[in-house]
């Protein structure tokens, strides 16, 4: 559906980026890939760092074979650097590093030590600049993030709520929360491409109750639209119980199962999209080559849950689910955020 050539508006889209993130002329920028990154956006990094008179440098690596049993995707947890010594005080000593591996560095291993050095990293989503260009850079969108952020880490209580069914409890005394905006102009930092997002990571033991995904939420590690109501019983913060008729259930039960690992059921993070500009119907304009569904993760309203690892909790593992869902009703305290999947106006 869409050529894989240069644009000079994508390019632009690319320089709209970086210029939030605070590069300037003569900034030293690391560009990381690996081999079955997209090539498009590694050249569109080049030529908008370029443009902007920077100096970039590439880091390549090959990508690893995959050494679990099933396909992953969307995990957030690059394997690409394989903690490779030389590779690691290359992005730390660069200042500024663009992340167009396949999965991003959020959640790598070796994210904390190249943060922990002052460098600030941009990851730039697995997706089509196609869709890129139409989440540029917005400042009233920080600013409402950055407010979600504030009120989540000061939240006691997450409730959430649905006509289908859900009610989900969750303490969030002690959980970690992260708002993403879309760039990050601080050393130390991390943000990701498309934005406005903001999660929380609870602390373990925390979560209880039924959530119920209805036809037409998200499964964004199939990227597949649900055809049939999930429902899903956790204790504890783990899935113990995955209820289902149809395709939908049945595949996500398979794909838990293969892992082999009681962590695979637990919850990752919790939290809800903020960008006006993400569009629902998104997943279904795309070939499922030419996205990585972080359009759909941000889409304003939307009850963003995922099962996997949670390093806050003390959990690790490689299997993940994000599944967005657009009819919840999420309370913080009691106090309405989102209503039966509409953002309230209560972020300025």
């Amino acid at each position: 559906m869409l050529a894989d050539r240069i644009e000079a508006k994508w390019i632009d889209a690319f320089c709209e980026i970086f210029e939030r993130c605070a590069v300037k002329s003569s900034d030293t920028a690391a560009i990381l890939s690996e081999t079955q990154s997209r090539a498009l956006n590694v050249h569109l990094a080049e030529l908008a760092l370029l443009r902007m008179g920077a100096r970039p440098f590439h880091v390549i690596v090959p990508t690893p074979r995959n050494r679990h049993v099933v396909p992953v995707r969307s995990t957030g947890a690059s394997e690409a650097i394989q903690r490779l010594g030389p590779v690691i005080s290359a992005l730390q000593q660069a200042g500024f590093v663009v992340d167009c591996t396949v999965e991003g560095l959020m959640h790598a291993v070796e994210t904390p030590e190249i943060l922990k050095a002052g460098a600030r990293i941009l990851v730039i989503s697995n997706e089509h600049p196609e869709a890129l260009e139409r989440m540029v850079p917005d400042t009233a969108l920080e600013k409402r993030v950055r407010a979600a952020a504030k009120m989540l880490r000061a939240t006691k209580r997450m409730r959430v709520t649905s006509r289908v069914g859900t009610a989900l409890d969750i303490d969030m005394i002690g959980a970690s929360t992260v708002g993403v905006w879309g760039w990050t102009d601080k050393p130390g930092t991390l943000a990701h491409w498309p934005g406005g997002i903001v999660v929380s990571f609870p602390k373990s033991g925390t979560i209880n109750g039924t959530l119920v995904m209805a036809p037409g939420d998200i499964n964004l590690t199939f990227k597949r639209y649900l055809t049939s109501p999930v429902k899903m019983t956790l204790k504890n913060d783990y899935v113990v119980q995955l209820e289902g008729e149809g395709t939908d259930a049945a595949m996500m039960r398979a794909y838990l199962a293969a892992w082999g690992d009681r962590e695979a059921y637990a919850v990752s993070h919790v939290g809800f999209g903020m960008n006006p500009g993400a569009r629902y119907e998104a997943l279904s304009m795309y070939d499922q080559r030419d996205t990585n569904g972080t359009e759909i993760r941000a889409v304003s309203g939307n009850f963003l849950f995922s099962t996997g690892a949670n390093e806050f909790a003390g959990r690790y593992t490689a299997g993940h689910f994000d599944l967005p869902m657009m009819g919840t009703t999420i309370e913080l305290d009691g106090v309405a955020v989102v209503k039966e999947g509409v953002l309230q106006d209560v972020f300025g």
